[in-house]
């Protein structure tokens, strides 16, 4: 999905439309995600055509070997493999990867963002989708994604800002009063715990804290740093400490291997 906003781009020669991060695509996507509950085969299949348009603007994809750390029920390794790549999908949840009444992929594996069990250097690129928020250690997750990663290999990661309004999940936006709080007023309200509940399958991510573990490290460059469901002219918000962690909304890091 290439969204609105000014002229079409010119296809390339193999007939797809260059990716142009425009505001009629932000609007499209948040349309999307209000038929989540509703219609989550047609959200996360919007999502996922419209990432893996974004991630080829970053390198080809055709032939390429993609792990899909956290990918869950498939949607994004279907998205993928329409693209040409070769994709692997490694989830620590069983039950994840048949949700929405998916079948459990042939290609994908049981395994922890935290100590992937994959080869140092073998994969052409490491992606991950709002996963990041969900693990207890953010810096070893993305140095894992990182260490898979071949040289010349891209790093994809993106996920969910804890003081974004929907930082909180299904939790917003009481989130902004505590976490605790927020994951027990959902289970007085709905008579069950919050799936994605603070302190045991949610955390609070934040900006700040990866863009300094992405600086700290001597084996990558960074490609692109951006919001990555708003416009491209958004993409100064990342280089504003405070206003950053709010209004990003989604932090996308875009990283190469030396």
């Amino acid at each position: 999905m290439t969204g609105t906003g000014g002229p079409a781009a010119p296809a390339r020669p193999d007939g797809t439309v260059p990716f142009r991060a425009t505001l009629g695509r932000s609007v499209a996507l948040f349309s999307a995600f209000r038929r989540e509950q509703a219609d989550p085969a047609f959200f996360y299949g919007t999502l996922a055509r419209d990432t893996v348009a974004q991630l080829r603007s970053y390198t080809p994809l055709d032939g390429r070997l993609v792990v899909d750390v956290g990918g869950g029920p498939g949607y994004f390794a279907d998205a993928l493999r329409e693209a040409g790549a070769r994709c692997l999908c490694v989830d620590s949840d069983a039950h994840e990867m048949t949700l929405h009444g998916r079948s459990a992929d042939a290609f994908a594996v049981q395994g922890s963002a935290l100590d992937l069990p994959l080869r140092t250097g073998s994969v052409d690129v490491c992606f991950s989708s709002n996963v990041l928020e969900h693990v207890p250690d953010r810096a070893r997750m993305a140095d894992e994604m990182v260490r898979v990663t071949r040289p010349g290999g891209l790093v994809y990661l993106s996920y969910t800002l804890w003081f974004s309004p929907w930082g909180g999940h299904e939790t917003s936006p009481w989130h902004y009063l505590g976490g605790r709080y927020a994951a027990e007023r959902f289970a007085r309200r709905n008579g069950h715990r919050p799936k994605n509940d603070f302190g045991r399958t949610m955390y609070a991510a934040h900006a700040g804290e990866m863009l300094r573990w992405a600086r700290a490290r001597t084996d990558v460059d960074p490609v692109d740093l951006r919001p990555r469901y708003l416009p491209t002219w958004t993409k100064p918000l990342v280089r504003v400490p405070g206003l950053r962690e709010v209004l990003t909304w989604n932090l996308l890091l875009v990283l190469r291997k030396r």
